[in-house]
């Protein structure tokens, strides 16, 4: 047994670790008291300090471009690249060698995840990492600052068997959560458990509340966790129910993933503050747009940090002799940040409005694909219109009896206030907050706390999985130029299906040919939540089911001609771990293929 409970919320701008002991006297049922670690780090050249957060910044310094030990930490010295506060300074200043929003990237089918693609922007002399390359940079930090302090000299304390509940947006597919383990893997952390961080930050919440929570939130309240981070936006409705006469909580719903967050922010924040250059966005080079962004988001900080401050200060390095003084000066004022964010991103708009579909106009060049519509308020009024659907319920949507802000967006209360305003104006009732006192640790906490609750203390979110899951069938019938098969899906995991379950898919035998790589087509929902394993879906709208990244596996000929056809079944499993693992199950012998995730886009080489 491991001694610690450890929760790591891997962020998109920000990476934190919260623990606890996994048991202790009294009361079994009681939690123990949670404690975050403060993580040492490159602050400055030749100064490594504790700090609360990580920055989820990774810099690959230039040969010699340091003086020998600047980069040192006090468990490794001579060290080439800076994880953190330092890494993220600095790389403002040089871009085209500061890795960041790793974990967007991590979720992008549109790039092969494993290759070194990270910078995006970097130059070929730059030798570059993949996303989960940079994902497992952040956890080994994690790592070697816990074993320099909490272990010590004690290697049962080491982190490497702990038991670790490492966050994951309740949007991520099971591709982005299987290289999320694999980067824990590179990490050393072999004892993992995925946790959707907006049930990690209600975890927190019901940490903090203690018994009080009971008297917050009544049997049929349904609580929204708005969860709205570095790169993603998350939705989850959170039942209270009522269970042998005492509350219970179930997890209803989760939204699609939509990248859209506070680098989404921070870019628009540039391409307002570059309207006020001479030459405006079009002056600026590659990386000093990317530093323009890096110098906003801090301009932004600081005026949410104080409210009585009217502007700050935002400067970008210069080209030389092209730019008077070497940099460039403006500001960010408070009317432009509050235009930007709160009238851009959180428009006051009417239950029936959708997100806008279209081209993004200013957005590529990062690289990622970001939603087309920035106004979050709208995707919200597309999840609860949704799920009121989904759910059979009253009305034309769900309104939330209540509302969990996650995310360090929501530090900012104008921005909290609007997404209030908005729902109340749904509901024609006020929608009270349930207030959370550490937006950027609340995750980390929560997952702590979770580790607890699977070992029979505190309370559970029960919920299961949080999509269906379908293999795609192409049907047999005559070719026809022109025009592909029709696809049938196939239910192989039901939404619901709880961790640590497997099914044996049933339905007629399928053709599995063998001796050659297989691509298996690879479908999810959020709403279909009747479906269960082995209905066949044959018509669905494009909004129920969405294709995901293709299952590949090389099967193996044993005994078979090359391109025979096996007579398979499939079988599922949702691990402990909180990931899907598919096989195809001979039917006349003992013989199983296991699917693997294939992580490039549909169609690549």
């Amino acid at each position: 047994m491991a001694r610690y409970v450890v929760g790591v919320d891997l962020g998109t701008t920000n990476t934190s670790l919260a623990f606890a002991e996994a048991a202790a006297g009294g009361d079994p049922s009681a939690t123990t008291p949670i404690r975050q670690l403060a993580v040492p780090q490159v602050v400055g050249l030749n100064d490594a300090a504790p700090r609360p957060l990580l920055p989820s910044f990774l810099y690959l310094a230039a040969p010699k471009e340091f003086p020998a030990g600047a980069l040192d930490l006090p468990w490794k010295a001579g060290a080439d690249r800076a994880v953190g506060v330092f890494a993220r300074d600095h790389g403002a200043k040089s871009p085209g060698r500061l890795v960041s929003s790793a974990k967007s990237w991590l979720s992008h089918a549109g790039v092969d995840r494993r290759a070194a693609v990270l910078p995006w922007t970097a130059a070929d002399e730059v030798a570059k990492v993949s996303p989960v390359e940079a994902s497992a940079a952040y956890l080994e930090h994690l790592r070697d600052a816990w074993n320099a302090s909490v272990a010590d000299k004690s290697p049962e304390d080491r982190l490497e068997k702990q038991e670790v509940l490492l966050t994951v947006p309740a949007s991520f597919d099971a591709v982005a959560r299987e290289l999320t383990v694999e980067a824990a893997g590179k990490a050393g952390l072999a004892n993992v458990t995925l946790l959707e961080e907006p049930q990690a930050a209600f975890y927190a919440w019901l940490a903090e509340a203690g018994d009080r929570w009971r008297k917050q939130v009544k049997v049929g309240d349904v609580v929204l966790v708005c969860d709205v981070g570095g790169g993603t936006t998350d939705f989850t409705l959170i039942a209270v129910t009522e269970e042998d006469g005492d509350l219970a909580l179930s997890r209803l719903a989760v939204g699609e993933h939509i990248l859209l967050g506070g680098d989404n922010m921070d870019l628009a924040l540039a391409y307002a503050v570059a309207g006020t250059l001479p030459q405006g966005m079009e002056g600026l080079d590659a990386a000093q747009r990317v530093a323009l962004g890096h110098a906003c988001r801090a301009a932004k900080e600081t005026l949410f940090a104080d409210i009585k401050k009217k502007s700050a200060a935002v400067t970008i390095l210069g080209r030389g002799s092209k730019v008077i003084g070497g940099s460039l000066k403006t500001e960010l004022d408070r009317e432009m940040l509050n235009k930007v964010l709160v009238d851009g991103f959180l428009p006051s708009c009417e239950p029936t409005d959708q997100p806008l579909r279209g081209r993004r106009v200013g957005l590529t060049e990062i690289g990622l694909p970001y939603a087309a519509d920035p106004a979050i308020t709208r995707h919200l009024a597309r999840f609860l219109g949704r799920q009121a659907g989904s759910l059979h319920a009253e009305g034309a949507m769900i309104l939330p009896s209540a509302v969990l802000f996650n995310g360090g967006v929501f530090k900012a209360d104008v921005l909290r206030e609007r997404i209030l305003e908005v729902l109340s104006k749904w509901a024609g009732k006020a929608v009270p907050e349930l207030r959370s006192n550490d937006l950027d640790l609340a995750v980390a906490r929560g997952a702590a706390y979770y580790g607890q609750v699977r070992r029979g203390r505190g309370v559970r979110i029960r919920g299961g999985v949080a999509r269906s899951y379908y293999v795609g069938l192409e049907t047999s019938a005559p070719a026809v130029p022109g025009v592909p098969p029709a696809v049938k899906a196939l239910c192989v995991v039901p939404m619901g299906m709880e961790e640590g379950t497997q099914a044996d898919v049933p339905g007629a035998d399928l053709g599995l040919v063998v001796g050659e790589p297989a691509v298996f087509r690879f479908l999810s929902s959020t709403t279909r939540r009747d479906d269960a394993v082995g209905t066949v879906v044959e018509r669905w709208n494009p909004e129920e089911i969405q294709e995901l990244a293709p299952l590949e596996t090389a099967l193996a000929v044993e005994g078979d001609l090359e391109g025979a056809t096996v007579p398979v079944r499939l079988h599922s499993h949702v691990n402990e771990v909180g990931t899907l693992e598919l096989s195809c199950l001979s039917t006349r012998d003992d013989r199983r293929w296991k699917l693997e995730f294939h992580v490039r886009e549909p169609g690549s080489d």
